[in-house]
């Protein structure tokens, strides 16, 4: 039987609002009843901490010197904010799936209000991990080397880039509309997020693919914060390498303002 959708429904401030505080509410609680992911969230970040701190660590050495473990922290925040891509992605398209996608769009609400709630409940969920991967970091001997307002302004700047992230994520899952895909899809995020200078400088690698890690936005973010943190860098000849906080911030705005208006017009459209 075909679905009934009801007549879009001009959004105002107050709708907006509260559709996005449900919206946001459905999320948490989904955290709250699902304890193994929850646990997964706060885990990974211990995890990749020994992982690439301790155990890949022993083996890296930083040009021009410098404590690897301290050159390492910027690239796993910057890969915590780039994960945002994942769970939003498998979640919008099993909503598609499962036909929630459908019974939302056939109520009264704000397809932004949605949409924006979702993502909002990520951010406070990732301000959570973020936190507990900063915690661990400065038991493993990080430190923030520049002042409180720098240091505000690269977890701003990491909040910022995993807000994008969900927004991409969501557009992609709209788009896939099949759990399976994009989980499947999910896989490609890996080399996007590995040939980037998260891990190692790029100053190694071949001239080509120097030149992609160079210009991947997650670089510019992982740049932008080692410098905004006063950690240890190699940023190499390229411009977002020597400009890396506006490049963040450009790079950040340009997927957002492709990404959220083609996830909000994909959602009130789908299946039409």
């Amino acid at each position: 039987m075909a679905a009934t959708y009801a007549a879009p429904v001009a959004a105002g401030p107050s709708r907006l609002v509260t559709d996005t505080g449900t919206s946001m509410l459905r999320v948490l609680l989904n955290y709250r009843h699902s304890p193994g992911l929850l646990a997964a969230s706060l885990g990974v970040p211990v995890i990749m901490v020994v992982v690439f701190g301790y155990v890949f660590g022993s083996a890296m050495r930083v040009p021009g010197g410098g404590d690897y473990r301290e050159f390492l922290m910027p690239g796993l925040f910057a890969m915590v904010a780039t994960n945002g891509i994942m769970p939003t992605m498998v979640g919008a398209a099993r909503d598609v799936g499962r036909g929630v996608t459908d019974r939302l769009r056939s109520m009264p609400v704000s397809r932004t209000g949605l949409l924006l709630g979702q993502t909002l409940a990520d951010l406070l969920v990732s301000i959570v991990v973020l936190a507990l991967l900063a915690a661990v970091g400065l038991a493993a001997g990080w430190r923030v080397r520049h002042g409180f307002a720098d240091a505000a302004g690269a977890f701003g700047l990491l909040l910022l880039f995993r807000f994008v992230m969900t927004w991409v994520g969501t557009c992609l899952g709209l788009a896939v509309g099949e759990e399976e895909a994009a989980g499947q899809l999910s896989v490609a995020v890996f080399p996007l997020a590995m040939i980037t200078n998260a891990y190692v400088p790029t100053g190694g690698m071949p001239g080509w693919l120097r030149i992609v890690a160079d210009w991947n936005p997650i670089s510019a973010v992982v740049e932008a914060s080692r410098s905004l943190f006063g950690n240890p860098s190699a940023p190499g000849g390229a411009w977002p390498m020597q400009h890396a906080v506006l490049a963040a911030l450009l790079w950040s705005a340009v997927l957002l303002v492709l990404c959220m208006p083609l996830a909000v017009r994909k959602f009130a459209t789908h299946g039409r």
